[in-house]
């Protein structure tokens, strides 16, 4: 059975010896050595913001929003996975949406102000498929309106934009470690904010402590295990060889389908991606289903990224979206994975051809 992805598992010895330094000293969370070394590791790597290793992807959005005080009305994006809108939900705040680019699939920043009333008091953008939403339009909006910017920024690991890693925009920005992703810790997360944040949002991922026998603040447990650490540490090594095996993939992707119907994902002006998904976009949710099925019988297993639209949440009032509806309702991502055979790839090609 091909999936939509393969988790990346770097020498089963390697993560063994990596672990082992953990196990040695019997201290297995509570921000152990291995967390704090992956840390300073993903920081150099990355170029990145001050940031907490966490223990998913969602928990650094939900942070975020009671760290920053937000309450009321927050923007956000009806394409995206639903952690996005069920973090704004379960912190209290009311999701309100504004409809997606028709190319690049990010919120619609021509499109926000109208949305803005006296109860809003942040937006929750998503970089989809690890590409960029319009920031510079975004932040001077939320500066001329005095709102808070956060990125649902899951996909996108090693991208950069205009020269400096995504994760430096807006005042928060989250990142998924989970198994699917091309950087992981089985399953993980970051919280990456301004230096003015840290302090704040660290403490609320470890409930609120200030120091052993003292508390700041509210909090949760959000805090990333040495094995998660452990698994970070292994596979960080092999990442210039999974972004260039994705590229490769992604390349062949391109070249077949460049005279072909689909519509496919136009990358923004100024970023340098990381390959992290593969989605085409098809004439109607028909021919979707038609091609979703042939593949399946050949045991290949694409996936409907992001369906339903998150405006039909059942449990929010409905809101029209018609660019997000019709979107969701006709995209597909590829298989994209590394270990991918040019066989698997011919066989996706010709079937979608």
């Amino acid at each position: 059975m091909i999936n939509v992805t393969k988790t990346f598992l770097p020498p089963q010895e390697e993560y063994q010896e990596i672990l082992k330094r953990a196990w040695d000293t019997g201290w297995m969370t509570n921000r152990g050595v291995l967390v704090k070394e992956l840390e300073v590791a993903l920081q150099t790597y990355l170029g990145s913001f001050s940031f907490i290793a966490m223990t998913n992807g969602t928990l650094p959005l939900q942070i975020a929003i009671k760290a920053l005080g937000l309450t009321g009305e927050i923007i956000t994006t009806p394409f995206s996975y639903v952690a996005t809108t069920s973090s704004i939900v379960w912190e209290g705040c009311t999701p309100v949406f504004v409809d997606i680019h028709h190319d690049y699939l990010t919120i619609d920043e021509t499109k926000i102000e109208a949305a803005i009333t006296d109860k809003t008091t942040a937006i929750l953008a998503t970089h989809v498929f690890g590409n960029p939403c319009a920031i510079e339009a975004i932040e001077a909006i939320a500066k001329t309106h005095g709102l808070k910017v956060i990125y649902d920024a899951a996909h996108c690991f090693g991208v950069s934009y205009k020269g400096s890693s995504l994760f430096n925009y807006g005042d928060v920005s989250s990142c998924s470690f989970h198994a699917t992703k091309l950087f992981h810790t089985g399953e993980g997360g970051a919280l990456f904010c301004k230096e003015k944040y840290y302090k704040s949002m660290f403490s609320h991922h470890n409930f609120g402590h200030d120091g052993p026998e003292a508390f700041q603040s509210l909090g949760i447990n959000a805090k990333m295990s040495e094995p998660q650490a452990a698994m970070g540490l292994a596979v960080l090594p092999y990442m210039d060889e999974i972004l260039e095996e994705r590229k490769n993939i992604v390349d062949t992707y391109n070249a077949a389908f460049k005279e072909s119907a689909f519509q496919l994902l136009k990358i923004r002006e100024g970023t340098i991606w990381n390959y992290s998904y593969y989605p085409v976009i098809f004439k109607d949710e028909t021919e979707l289903l038609r091609v979703k099925t042939a593949l399946n019988q050949e045991s290949i297993f694409p996936r409907r990224y992001f369906y339903p639209s998150l405006n039909n949440l059942p449990y929010l009032n409905q809101q029209n979206m018609p660019i997000s509806d019709s979107i969701s309702k006709r995209i597909l991502c590829l298989p994209l994975f590394v270990g991918m055979n040019k066989a698997l790839l011919d066989k996706i090609i010709n079937k979608l051809k």
